[in-house]
């Protein structure tokens, strides 16, 4: 133990006076660390703003807080002849008799896309979205209620028309009063209110809507014969260990279901997923794979695509800074200063540059945001800077430290002594 206090105090003091040396270098040149502190910021605020949209669309928030545990079924893809496909969403009649009796699962909901219908309140038109949900739907799901409760299983037995409506709705209808036992008409139909939750944002597709009904109003649908509809299924596991098995128990019913068609030879796929991997399946996997890793590539790519240009310009100011210390470097390095010491010192600059930047980044990305809730240009969004996007906006900036910083220290950390004493070669 006091060994490692020995050797402990000695690296602080050395990181603490490469931090005061960053600091004077900083102050020296201004206008270069304008221009690198603009190109980094501006960077780290684009990547910041990409990071909470897929925060906000991928990651868990309300109400889908439990996003280990959950899965989608929202497509499925039925192939009668080579040239002829159909895909699209599910039908209740599917659902119900083959994802429902799943034994994996802890629960399962079957519940509608929402649909765009109008309303009308003192003669003015609102155009809401409405939902039809079953009671599983509020118990897999974690609202923010501010009034009342959701529907149960006696008001979906009986086809109660109750809503819930979230508070942007409440707001239209009934200004700063209570909602609770009051009436809406929505689609020429009139709701009994009995709860009032926090707005979804229109990002969270499976759980957003402006009004939640029973989905037993519309039982006429339940029994039609056939794959395709409307609706979707969300699967909830006990524990996020049983996700394999669900998807592996999913896969041997697709199989019986495919076996027992009438039609010979007709393909049927279909996949329950978390919400990015039904996104990368939708969009790279065409209904069969995922495709997850090539998503994450493509991200990864993109994000290395977008930093590559101010990395260059960063490094390029870094080898016209750093050539100015060469001095500094052939005395250390006369004084018995190592290449590995001196590559050391500069990356802690660079880092600590690049941090500057990162924090300017979170600024501007706060502004940016603000403004984008703030415009209403979709709906309901609540965009922000939370734990997930400062830690990936920290690592972003170290990384931006390390890529841009590595090669200039290593170039001048090669030079002899009296080379650099010299001011450095050509």
């Amino acid at each position: 133990m006091p060994k490692y206090t020995a050797s402990y105090k000695p690296c602080k003091a050395m990181l603490k006076n490469y931090l005061k040396i960053a600091w004077k270098v900083l102050l020296r040149r201004r206008f270069f660390t304008f221009i690198s502190l603009f190109g980094i910021s501006l960077t780290l605020m684009f990547l910041l703003i990409l990071t909470s949209f897929y925060d906000h669309t991928f990651g868990p928030q309300m109400p889908e807080r439990e996003m280990n545990k959950l899965l989608f079924v929202n497509m499925l893809k039925e192939q009668l002849k080579e040239d002829y496909n159909r895909t699209g969403p599910p039908s209740y009649y599917f659902l119900d008799r083959h994802v429902r009796t799943l034994k994996t699962p802890e629960k399962v909901s079957i519940n509608s896309q929402f649909f765009n219908v109008n309303s009308y309140v003192n003669n003015r038109k609102l155009a809401l979205d409405i939902k039809f949900t079953d009671r599983e739907f509020w118990e897999i799901l974690d609202f923010n209620f501010l009034e009342g409760h959701a529907f149960g299983q006696q008001e979906l037995k009986s086809a109660s028309r109750v809503a819930v409506i979230n508070q942007s709705t409440r707001h239209k209808y009934f200004g700063a009063g209570p909602a609770l036992g009051e009436e809406i008409e929505v689609d020429q139909v009139k709701y009994r209110v009995i709860g009032v939750v926090e707005d979804v944002p229109v990002l969270r597709l499976n759980s957003y809507a402006d009004v939640w009904v029973p989905v037993t109003l519309r039982s006429h649908e339940f029994n039609k014969p056939g794959f395709h509809g409307n609706y979707f299924a969300i699967i909830k596991a006990k524990s996020a260990a049983d996700i394999p098995e669900i998807k592996e128990e999913f896969a041997r019913m697709m199989q019986q279901v495919e076996k027992t068609h009438p039609v010979k030879s007709t393909k049927i796929s279909s996949s329950p997923d978390s919400i990015i991997e039904g996104f990368a399946r939708t969009f790279l996997g065409n209904g069969k794979n995922s495709n997850l890793g090539l998503l994450y590539s493509l991200l990864a790519g993109f994000t290395l695509l977008f930093m590559l240009m101010p990395t260059i310009n960063l490094v390029n100011i870094n080898i016209s800074r750093i050539m100015e210390r060469s001095s500094e470097i052939g005395v250390r390095k006369a004084f018995g200063a190592t290449s590995a010491t001196i590559v050391g010192q500069f990356i802690v600059e660079n880092i600590f540059l690049t941090l500057l930047g990162g924090l300017l980044g979170f600024v501007f990305a706060s502004i940016v945001l603000w403004f984008i809730n703030d415009s209403n240009l979709i709906a309901y969004v609540n965009l922000g800077l939370n734990i997930r996007v400062f830690a990936i906006g920290l690592l972003l900036s170290v990384v931006f430290g390390l890529i841009s910083g590595v090669y200039p220290a290593f170039k001048m950390s090669r030079l002899h002594a009296v080379e650099a004493l010299k001011g450095g070669s050509k």
